[in-house]
C-alpha cells in the first residue's frame, strides 16, 4: 500500500494517488504522494513551519511535497498497523497531555496552560485503498481521533496532548478529475459515502488506530504516565453555559 522511508528525523510516507485530508500545519484537502512526519528536538521553538519543514526534508533528501507533521516523539517509537485496506503509522508521545474532567472544579490542580508546552504529540498517518468522497473523507478523521481518544484514555486517562495532528487519505480515482475519462479500472469503481463505525472502512481504521497507538506507547515507556506525572499539557476546568432551544 505505501512506501515508508526514515532518513535523518524525517519520515516519509509515500503512497501515489492518494487524496489527503490533514488536520496539522496547513492542513486541509490536498492530493500529493507523500506525507511527512518530522522528528524536532526537546528545545524546539520554531515560529516559521514551512521553512523549517522544507529545509528538515532537504536535508534528509526528500523533495516531494506533502502535508507535514511534527512531532517530539523519536522515530524509533514509530508504529504501524495493517487492518483490511486500511493501514496507519503512528507515534505517539504524552508529554503534554490534555484531560477533560466530566465534572470540572476549578479546585482542579490544573488550568488551562498552566503546565507549559512540550512538544511530545500523538501523530497518525492513515490511508486506505478505498476511494471515499470528501465528506467520507473527513467521517474518516473523524473517525481516527474517535478510535485515538478511546485508546489513550484506556491507556493513561487522558484524551490526547495539546499538540494531536492526523492525516487520512484514500485512493484518488483517475475519472476524478473532470478532465480526464475514467480509466478501465475505474470504471466499477465508485466513491464511498461514508467510513464511519460501522463501515468496513471506519471499522478497520479504528483497529488499526488503536494497535499502532499502543504499540508506540509501548515501545517509548516502560509504563505509560499518569497525566499527574508529567510536567506539562491542560485540564480544561472551564465550564459552558447551556442553554435550551
Amino acid at each position: 500500500m505505501s512506501d515508508i522511508t526514515i532518513e535523518d528525523g524525517v519520515l516519509q510516507y509515500r503512497r501515489s494517488g492518494t487524496r489527503w485530508l490533514s488536520s496539522g500545519w496547513r492542513g486541509g484537502y490536498r492530493t500529493d504522494p507523500v506525507v511527512y512526519n518530522v522528528s524536532v528536538p526537546e528545545e524546539w521553538d520554531h515560529v516559521d513551519l514551512d521553512a523549517y519543514g522544507k529545509r528538515r526534508c532537504k536535508r534528509a533528501g526528500f523533495d516531494a511535497a506533502g502535508p507535514t507533521l511534527f512531532t517530539g516523539v523519536d522515530l524509533q517509537h514509530t508504529r504501524g498497523a495493517r487492518c483490511g485496506s486500511v493501514e496507519a503509522v503512528t507515534t505517539a508521545g504524552i508529554s503534554n497531555p490534555a484531560t477533560l474532567p466530566i465534572v470540572p472544579t476549578r479546585s482542579t490542580a490544573t488550568s488551562e496552560s498552566s503546565r507549559g508546552f512540550r512538544p511530545g504529540t500523538v501523530n497518525i498517518i492513515l490511508s486506505t485503498s478505498e476511494p471515499l468522497t470528501d465528506g467520507a473523507l473527513a467521517t474518516l478523521l473523524g473517525t481516527a481521533v474517535e478510535a485515538k481518544t478511546a485508546t489513550l484514555l484506556a491507556e493513561s486517562d487522558i484524551t490526547g496532548t495539546t499538540s494531536d495532528a492526523i492525516v487520512v487519505g484514500c485512493e484518488r480515482l483517475r475519472s476524478s478529475d473532470n478532465r480526464t475519462q475514467p480509466d478501465d479500472s475505474d470504471r466499477d469503481r465508485e466513491k464511498q459515502p461514508f467510513a464511519g463505525s460501522a463501515t468496513a472502512v471506519g471499522t478497520a481504521a479504528r483497529a488499526c488506530v488503536r494497535e499502532s497507538v499502543r504499540a508506540s506507547l509501548s515501545s517509548r515507556y516502560a509504563e505509560t504516565p499518569s497525566p499527574e506525572e508529567t510536567e506539562h499539557g491542560v485540564t480544561t476546568t472551564r465550564r459552558a453555559t447551556v442553554f435550551e432551544l
